[in-house]
């Protein structure tokens, strides 16, 4: 990685240490609550049964990380990875709450140098992330390496509506993210880049492209919110 990406990286690492105790507040808050319904919505697209192995990547809180350890049940294994030990302080104490430690493990990493096997996974995941990373074709190269022959990869991620009429009121919204952010006692400056890395992430259709550049097959993606939000979903080719 180069200095560059390092540096980067650990300002964005900084920054997530710093929001984790008003994250899930403040998310709820900027998403009118809608991140739930899509997570619920995107579990039922999700290709995993009892006693599988899955990964959540830049897993956060662990909120999805939970959907996932439920869904295995003790007979499977669920890992999240992030690089904010302050956000895995955080998911410790829910998926604790949850019931859902024995099968669960957390993991402080970086989701461009995964710490895993080949083909270790049945299912990975990555929510609200991907577009925080130095590289994120670097990660989907990880997700790849490290998911099994015909597994699947899902990406849940906010998104900038393609309707012209759309649009300009979820920019105007987004705009307002720091303001809203700020009366969840936050430093307004950090969601200001929160904000930012929104809007300049890829749009959809170049995503989907990003997923087939790194060699997953059968990818498809669905919009929420009309488009404030995708989920991306990619396989990995059986082996021959």
């Amino acid at each position: 990685m180069s200095r560059t990406n390092k540096n980067s990286e650990a300002k964005v690492q900084a920054l997530f240490d710093r929001i984790s105790a008003t994250y899930d507040t403040t998310n709820s808050a900027i998403s009118l609550g809608m991140h739930k319904c899509w997570r619920k919505k995107t579990m039922t697209k999700l290709s995993l049964t009892t006693g599988q192995q899955a990964l959540d990547l830049c897993c956060g809180t662990g909120d999805w990380t939970i959907d996932l350890a439920k869904t295995v049940g003790t007979t499977g294994k669920v890992v999240g990875l992030d690089f904010s030990k302050n956000m895995l302080e955080i998911a410790n104490k829910k998926i604790k709450q949850a019931n859902a430690d024995k099968q669960t493990t957390l993991l402080q990493g970086d989701a461009m140098a995964l710490p895993f096997e080949d083909n270790t996974f049945d299912l990975i995941t990555i929510g609200f992330g991907l577009r925080n990373v130095p590289d994120a074709s670097q990660v989907l190269k990880e997700m790849k390496r490290v998911v099994k022959p015909g597994g699947m990869v899902a990406c849940l991620e906010t998104s900038q509506p393609e309707n012209k009429l759309v649009y300009p009121f979820w920019y105007l919204y987004f705009k307002l993210v720091p303001t809203i952010a700020k009366l969840k006692h936050n430093d307004r400056k950090d969601y200001v880049y929160l904000q930012q890395t929104t809007q300049q992430f890829v749009h959809v259709k170049e995503l989907k492209q990003m997923f087939q550049q790194a060699g997953f097959i059968n990818t498809f993606y669905t919009t929420f919110m009309l488009g404030a939000c995708a989920l991306h979903i990619g396989y990995k080719a059986n082996k021959k």
